[in-house]
């Protein structure tokens, strides 16, 4: 089974059923589905060839579902990217991908203009939206997604992948800031959202909300799962405005709610009682742990729908899962392997450990990933033999302790990533940003824990320029990195503690 065959499922079983609702827009199975495929022709008419990569640089939007499904179709590999990922990064994706199509937005034309210069190995941008597109560089051309709808057949492509082709690349900063794609075939894909819709129960009937970006793999999957068994997806662009996602349940009729920890604690401020929100089934966390104190006051609040709390990483999708059985007895757990899986802890010498032994946690299961693209050596150390010869397992990088029983707990980061508003940051990606501001000699970033956003950032810098300031810093932050990557907390120290090796202790810092 191919991953576009949960819509191309979804259109037989449901054709006229309305499959997405998006910013005033209500699109049909259907109607998805001759969309996609007009797209998909145009992509395989500009020389899209089996495994070939297209990049979309989107918000959240019909377009970037549309662009998802097409490239499925024409047999692609689609690469979602941050819709505020700046230039620099922007570049490397796309260089690094090696991607042959840019989807893009008509208003970001400048700076997908620049991203041209510098990645000769896109053939073809395809503009969204208004205004009309430009005309393209010397080495791309440039089509216009209105006029792909209006010129090209609405024919369905045929399919020539097999599931252990490539289905997409799911970039995620690594200890070195460094965005590695993880390769996700359609095995991979398609076993992990069977798994995911079975515990949680999905039926037809369900209604799904998603306020999480597209290229993230929770936001993502939200979609997948959907179209695979047949719902409506609500897709916002954001989860800025709670109170507009609130209304928006209430007036859709959403069933399922998938939320990180920084979305929970927003809630969590906001008298909920002006709204109708019974018709929840379910909520969902991951990203990050929900503490139990706010597990306790968000079942207080929204009593009637059933929580699952989650752990997992774009390595292996999803790993464990805590049945809603659970949440009074092991609060604190984030439960056991998901349908199918298998999952243990080791020490470092590769022994697996009993109940109460902290170690890192390794992961068997069809939905272990297939390796970083490109990046052989970050592979093997993260995807290793497995007890089957011949197979590979997942390291998660995470420490774990299990009980008596089997169930998982989480302990903590074997590297120093953050996990802010329930996304990795990467601290190195910000200290190269920072000794980038004139007059920084050193800087270190940590997390420090925040109640909202599970971790925020904070920079320590070290300058020679008596007159940079914090608000200097962070002008200069968010003028290179994505909003949720630049810190919360600056502070300026004469000097910052080392280890006898020289190195910055981040131990020391708090």
């Amino acid at each position: 089974m191919l991953v576009q065959d949960f819509l191309h499922g979804s259109v037989a079983r449901y054709p006229n059923k309305t499959a997405l609702v998006c910013a005033g827009q209500r699109l049909t199975y259907a109607e998805i589905d001759s969309t996609a495929n007009r797209l998909a022709t145009a992509m395989l008419a500009e020389g899209l060839e089996r495994g070939d990569r297209v990049v979309i640089y989107l918000n959240n939007s019909v377009e970037a579902v549309m662009s998802i499904m097409a490239t499925l179709k024409a047999g692609g590999v689609f690469v979602v990217a941050n819709p505020e990922t700046k230039l620099e990064k922007l570049v490397h994706l796309v260089d690094d991908s090696g991607a042959l199509i840019l989807v893009s937005d008509s208003r970001k034309a400048p700076l997908i203009q620049q991203v041209l210069l510098q990645t000769p190995s896109v053939r073809c941008t395809v503009y969204c939206g208004e205004p009309a597109a430009p005309t393209g560089s010397a080495t791309a051309r440039s089509l216009d997604f209105a006029h792909i709808q209006a010129g090209y057949p609405d024919a369905r492509p045929s399919q020539t992948n097999i599931d252990l082709d490539l289905a997409c690349l799911i970039y995620t900063s690594g200890t070195t800031g460094d965005a590695k794609g993880v390769m996700s075939d359609h095995s991979n894909v398609v076993f992990a959202v069977n798994s995911i819709t079975q515990y949680l129960g999905n039926v037809p009937e369900d209604i799904v909300i998603d306020a999480l970006p597209l290229s993230f793999d929770y936001g993502l999957y939200q979609l997948l799962m959907t179209f695979s068994f047949g719902g409506t997806l609500v897709l916002e662009r954001t989860f800025a405005y709670p109170a507009q996602i609130l209304r928006t349940i209430e007036r859709e009729r959403v069933t399922g709610f998938p939320c990180v920890p920084t979305m929970f604690a927003m809630l969590m401020q906001m008298d909920l009682t002006p709204y109708d929100l019974s018709s929840l089934r379910y909520l969902t966390n991951t990203a990050a742990a929900l503490p139990p104190e706010h597990v306790a006051e968000i079942r207080a609040k929204l009593p009637h729908a059933t929580l699952f709390l989650m752990y997992g990483l774009t390595e292996t999708k999803r790993t464990l899962y805590l049945p809603p059985a659970q949440l009074d007895v092991r609060p604190s757990s984030v439960g056991i392997p998901i349908p199918g899986t298998e999952a243990w802890v080791e020490d470092e010498a590769g022994n697996r450990l009993g109940a109460g032994q902290v170690g890192e946690l390794v992961v068997r299961g069809r939905h272990v990933m297939r390796g970083y693209w490109r990046a052989p050596e970050a592979s093997a150390q993260r995807f290793r033999p497995g007890p089957l010869p011949g197979e590979r397992v997942c390291y998660t990088g995470d420490r774990f302790r299990m009980d008596e029983e089997g169930y998982f707990y989480f302990v903590g980061r074997m590297d120093d990533i953050i996990k802010s508003r329930g996304e990795k940051v990467a601290p190195r990606e910000v200290e190269s940003v920072l000794y980038r501001l004139k007059g920084v000699v050193e800087a270190a970033v940590i997390g420090v824990p925040d109640p909202v956003l599970g971790e925020a950032i904070k920079a320590f810098v070290v300058s020679r320029d008596a007159q940079l300031s914090e608000r200097a810093v962070l002008a200069h932050c968010r003028a290179h990195l994505e909003e949720l990557k630049v810190p919360k907390f600056v502070e300026f120290r004469d000097e910052l503690p080392k280890t006898e090796s020289g190195k910055i202790k981040k131990t020391a810092l708090q």
